[in-house]
């Protein structure tokens, strides 16, 4: 496969190492994988802080999400360990009415179980108001989430599927510095299940959707990202198939060699050039490259907020739900068009 020369030769998926780290040089491998990485071993890393491998536990950030997309609603939920603190969290948007609603349970770092790695795991974390538990197959192609919450203001909700693989996934380690790691592992699955909201049971079908997205590293001390996603089916070459795609902008230190932006098609995965978000006003954004290959707009019907500051840590997150308008270009020259498609975005600022 050739590919145009806006994307960079490191983009171009490899073999997927072994371990992340070299074990005898404490070195990461940096790159774009055509698959899973059986050791995300990304505390052995040498070289990112003073006090060595004590202080990186302390720095290390992990969780592992799963988006859900039905008919008549998306979810967000994830297991995120921040080291000193975790939290497990559900944020679903109604479709029809345009509401939000949420479940969100903290608790110390050690209680957020975030799985090591993709290969028959289980991601978890149980409390009184909180059962969370992501089982990952993909080594099977699979995984398969139990989820349980329920919250005063917002009720109960109850989550049973599984989701099965369509697409080549998204697997990048992106340098934040010399030897300082981001690594992300997404994949879109077709969904297979039900979602139970204060008693109204949402089924899936033909349309139902999913990504999981497996993601560990050592942000900055004042680190941000945006990022955008969509995920559905849409009528390609007069027949109905599954597409999305993953865009982000964070603080790679070349944005050109290391991105994790993707194109999923049914089946099929593609590299896409770095991205920037231009918030025009509160409600649209428009996310674009530089060579026209990405011209999406982004318009906001609502958006989760969540902000905290404990002195150590703080977070100012939003997670807004939209629809989308462009286009993305691949790199056959072929327009994907994404009109009427729900958008999922990130807007997070955080100093740890």
């Amino acid at each position: 496969m050739s590919y145009p020369k806006y994307i960079s030769q490191k983009r171009v998926p490899v073999d997927a190492p072994e371990f992340l780290v070299n074990k005898a040089t404490g070195k990461a491998v940096f790159g774009t994988f055509k698959s899973e990485i059986p050791n995300i071993n990304l505390l052995d890393s040498k070289g990112i802080y003073p006090l060595g491998k004590v202080f990186n536990k302390f720095r290390y950030t992990h969780w592992e999400a799963l988006e859900l997309h039905f008919d008549e609603c998306a979810i967000v939920s994830a297991v995120y360990n921040m080291g000193i603190i975790g939290f497990s969290i559900v944020v679903l948007f109604d479709k029809a009415n345009k509401e939000i609603k949420r479940w969100i349970n903290f608790v110390p770092g050690k209680k957020a179980k975030v799985a090591k790695n993709l290969f028959g795991t289980v991601t978890e974390q149980k409390t009184s108001k909180m059962d969370y538990k992501l089982h990952n197959m993909f080594q099977e192609g699979y995984a398969a989430a139990k989820i349980k919450a329920t919250d005063k203001k917002h009720g109960e909700i109850d989550i049973d599927v599984k989701v099965i693989n369509i697409s080549d996934p998204s697997v990048v380690n992106i340098p934040f510095g010399e030897n300082i790691s981001l690594y992300s592992q997404k994949n879109l699955f077709r969904a297979e299940g039900i979602i139970t909201v204060n008693g109204e049971t949402f089924t899936s079908n033909e349309n139902s959707v999913a990504i999981i997205d497996d993601h560990k590293g050592f942000y900055p001390f004042r680190a941000h990202y945006d990022w955008l996603t969509t995920m559905g089916t849409k009528e390609i070459d007069g027949k109905k198939q599954y597409i999305g795609f993953n865009l982000t902008r964070n603080q790679s230190i070349s944005q050109h060699d290391y991105n994790e932006n993707w194109l999923w098609l049914e089946g099929k995965g593609f590299p896409l050039p770095p991205v920037s978000f231009v918030k025009i006003n509160k409600s649209v954004w428009e996310i674009k490259d530089a060579q026209g290959i990405v011209d999406l707009k982004f318009e906001i019907d609502n958006t989760f907020p969540l902000k905290f500051n404990i002195g150590l840590i703080y977070i100012k997150y939003y997670l807004p739900f939209g629809k989308l308008s462009g286009n993305i270009t691949n790199i056959d020259g072929k327009v994907y068009n994404f009109d009427g498609m729900l958008g999922i975005a990130e807007d997070k600022t955080t100093k740890i």
